[in-house]
């Protein structure tokens, strides 16, 4: 059940995530800085960066998450979608958490993802993964459903829910859900 305050915070997103700019910076909120922290489960690799200050992203802060974001597998790395962090950056403020997000999959190379898609039904073919737009995480101490409830009321991009695997699949994509 969601409380009056949760249905609050998420009617204001669902208002306010009409535009294509970051939820928070369209209410007003003023972010000279904006932080994200991942926790990688495959590698135990931590990065808490200051990704954006004072109106821009910072490229130094931007290539350690790209590291930690990299496909484990074969340790290729890409530029991942700036976007990407900004929905992550709005989920983790209206989530009111300043825990590391855990990663399941961020960038996947094409090589993995195909290797993947032999083994599950589940990886799509042309995955998002694979151009550094899509990220699978988990956000310790936020309920799963309450984390899909609001990423669903943000409509930044797609949204897929595994409640199964107890994760949830981000990307800077249309908005979609799954």
């Amino acid at each position: 059940m969601t409380s009056r305050r949760a249905f609050l915070r998420l009617s204001s997103i669902a208002v306010l995530g009409l535009a294509g700019l970051p939820v928070l910076a369209r209410a007003g909120v003023p972010a000279h800085e904006r932080v994200l922290s991942f926790y990688n489960i495959h590698t135990g690799e931590r990065v808490r960066a200051t990704y954006w200050a004072d109106g821009s992203y910072v490229a130094s802060e931007l290539v350690a998450v790209d590291r930690v974001l990299r496909d484990h597998r074969s340790g290729e790395t890409v530029a991942i979608d700036r976007r990407l962090f900004d929905i992550l950056y709005d989920l983790q403020m209206v989530s009111e958490s300043h825990e590391d997000f855990h990663v399941i999959s961020g960038y996947r190379s094409p090589a993995t993802n195909a290797a993947l898609r032999r083994h599950s039904s589940g990886v799509a073919r042309g995955s998002l993964h694979t151009v550094g737009k899509a990220i699978d995480i988990r956000l310790p101490g936020r309920d799963l459903a309450e984390l899909h409830r609001t990423a669903l009321a943000l409509r930044a991009g797609g949204v897929g829910y595994y409640p199964r695997d107890g994760f949830l699949h981000l990307d800077t994509g249309r908005f979609r859900t799954w």
